[in-house]
């Protein structure tokens, strides 16, 4: 290491002797190229401080007493600096290693969490969901039952990221332990908080929607636990009506009971589920009110239910100029016969 560091404070000391006699760009560019040596060398930046002030020394002694004060002030300077940027460089790379881990897990949950709409007599289904950050907090899901019938679950986790993630997770595969039709909407919010009670860290609760939807009756039966307020559209009067349930959140208390509700749709009546992402939206500081985003629906409603969705999402996105605050997901479920 001794024989290194002397050869580079030879150089050096050529280097500089060199450009302070002829100012050459030449010379400025070995010097880039001894600096690239210097890193590969691993040479701190207190060491070439050393470097120079040697090499003044040695180039110049007469006049080195008036500089080696200011020198040895940059020495320190150096250190001082080489420590920070030392520390910086170690969490930026922390950082980074982070980041590649949750783009991973958001790849994973993505996956994980992926549900496709169902293929059911006389609906049109549209559905977006859009995280604020990587993870996504907010999840949904549908289910065709054999009988036709169309099982359909929206959620937001009051938490966000990789936890949020693995609770989601959680509920989706307990889902799809459930029985299917011979379950209704109480039974199956019933049964899951009981599985979030018992699994899940007490600071992590989750809001829920069910619903159920039969063709041959062309009825929408509904139980809900805490989660956000949906709407019915009806076609006929040309108007909104919330959905309104009771129900406390998943995983409070390990007893807790939901109840079912109903309504009737008819031809071109639409429920709309949504989480708070869409009705917390924000312009000039404020929230949203709810009429305007029911209007904006209204304004499309002659699209088809992805368009739709699509639609509204594209317009609040725009109205927050493009930054969300929250993971924003929007269901429509438009009775077409």
């Amino acid at each position: 290491m001794r024989d290194v560091i002397d050869e580079n404070a030879l150089n050096y000391k050529d280097l500089l002797k060199d450009y302070i006699k002829t100012q050459d760009e030449n010379a400025l560019y070995r010097a880039e190229l001894v600096s690239k040596s210097f890193i590969k060398k691993n040479i701190l930046p207190e060491e070439i401080i050393n470097l120079h002030n040697q090499a003044l020394k040695e180039l110049y002694p007469k006049q080195y007493e008036e500089l080696k004060h200011s020198m040895s002030f940059l020495l320190e300077t150096m250190i001082s600096y080489g420590l920070a940027h030392q520390e910086f460089q170690t969490l930026r790379e922390e950082q980074f290693k982070l980041k590649s881990e949750i783009s991973v897990a958001a790849s994973m949950q993505e996956t994980l969490l992926a549900t496709s709409k169902p293929d059911i007599s006389g609906l049109d289904i549209g559905a977006v969901s859009v995280p604020a950050e990587q993870m996504n907090g907010d999840y949904h899901h549908f289910v065709k039952d054999k009988d036709g019938t169309l099982g359909v679950a929206i959620a937001d986790v009051i938490g966000k990221g990789v936890p949020a993630a693995l609770c989601m997770s959680m509920i989706k595969y307990a889902m799809e332990s459930f029985p299917g039709q011979s379950m209704s909407p109480q039974s199956i919010l019933g049964s899951l908080n009981r599985v979030v009670e018992k699994n899940v860290d007490p600071g992590i609760f989750i809001t829920m929607f069910y619903g159920h939807y039969s063709p041959a009756t062309s009825k929408f039966q509904y139980a809900s636990a805490g989660h956000e307020p949906g709407y019915h559209y009806d076609a006929k009067k040309n108007q909104f009506s919330e959905i309104k349930t009771k129900g406390l959140v998943l995983g409070v208390l390990p007893d807790s009971t939901y109840n079912d509700y109903e309504c009737h749709l008819g031809k071109n009546d639409m429920i709309i589920l949504l989480t708070d992402g869409v009705t917390e939206c924000r312009t000039n500081g404020e929230f949203i009110e709810v009429s305007a985003i029911l209007e904006v629906i209204k304004e499309y409603a002659h699209l088809t239910a992805q368009e739709l969705v699509n639609q509204v999402y594209r317009h609040f996105e725009r109205l927050q100029n493009f930054h969300l605050r929250d993971d924003f997901t929007l269901i429509i479920i438009k009775k077409v016969d």
